[in-house]
């Protein structure tokens, strides 16, 4: 799983996954409603409003996860084992 620390780790992450679909930005801009322009910015991970970001993602058939970062209990305690 790639981390998500910034709009910029975002943006490159999009721009990965729809060149891995080998679309073009005009073509994700067209499938997702928006301007070329508007694609560009969010690949270079500048801040858009949250319907921009969900159009553009739905536009090369992906979808939101949220993920807890904690570990739970078992995890931690094979952290933390002497072994």
């Amino acid at each position: 799983m790639f981390p998500m620390n910034n709009l910029s780790d975002l943006g490159k992450l999009l721009r990965a996954e729809r060149k891995a679909l080998g679309m073009t930005q005009s073509a994700m801009a067209k499938a997702a409603g928006l301007r070329r322009e508007t694609i560009i910015r969010l690949e270079a991970g500048e801040n858009v409003d949250m319907i921009t970001f969900l159009k553009a993602v739905a536009a090369i058939n992906k979808t939101i996860r949220l993920v807890d970062r904690r570990h739970d209990y078992e995890t931690m305690k094979e952290l933390f084992s002497g072994d």
